[in-house]
């Protein structure tokens, strides 16, 4: 692995968004931590995590959970297994595949978890169809995710005027993605979420909550 990573001078951009994620993560987690605390505290069993980035999650997840991580940016990978480790989360399992195609077996994993991650997916529609694949029946997708401003606000012009430099500075990010609309449409049993404002430049329209297959 840090072979591939050292012959990749193109990837810097994503080398530099590792390093910041890891040094500038604090102003927001103070501004999700509640929803965070309620949102994982229950949780058991094999979890999967899609696009874990630097561990920001692991504070808050139970220690004797079977942690899958899918991060396809290597660069993230050495601040998971440090933030694992610190976190007493034993084992972290952290695979570089994507998550339209995730390396589990139908009906095998309890609950899957992605914050501020499906705005970087390049498939919405495949990835909530590998989610709904692999979760046991019963098993919850629970999410906390930026997405798009209304349409005709200030924000929403923004979003989508700064997209092509934000997507490349930050790993693939869509500012202005409706993820709700295809969360809406995913196929799951129930759905249950809100919508929020934090204050955070760019990203501030947030959803969270849960999806039970």
């Amino acid at each position: 692995m840090e072979l591939q990573m050292q012959s990749c001078p193109c990837c810097w951009n994503k080398r530099l968004f590792a390093w910041l994620l890891s040094k500038g993560n604090a102003g927001y987690e103070k501004l999700v931590s509640d929803r965070k605390r309620d949102l994982f505290s229950d949780l058991h069993g094999d979890v999967l995590e899609i696009g874990p980035g630097t561990g920001a999650n692991f504070p808050y997840y139970p220690k004797d959970i079977r942690w899958i991580g899918i991060e396809p940016n290597p660069y993230m990978h050495p601040y998971l297994r440090k933030e694992a480790e610190r976190n007493g989360l034993n084992n972290p399992d952290i695979r570089s595949i994507s998550a339209q195609r995730l390396e589990a077996e139908d009906n095998s994993i309890d609950a899957v978890v992605s914050t501020l991650v499906l705005c970087s997916v390049p498939d919405l529609t495949a990835t909530f169809h590998e989610i709904l694949r692999v979760l046991k029946p019963g098993g919850r997708f629970l999410f906390i995710e930026h997405v798009a401003a209304p349409q005709d606000t200030f924000l929403r012009r923004v979003q989508e005027g700064v997209r092509p430099v934000w997507k490349f500075l930050a790993d693939g990010c869509n500012p202005d993605r409706e993820t709700w609309v295809a969360l809406e449409n995913a196929g799951f049993d129930r759905l249950n979420y809100e919508k929020f404002e934090i204050d955070f430049p760019i990203v501030s329209p947030q959803i969270a909550g849960v999806a039970t297959k």
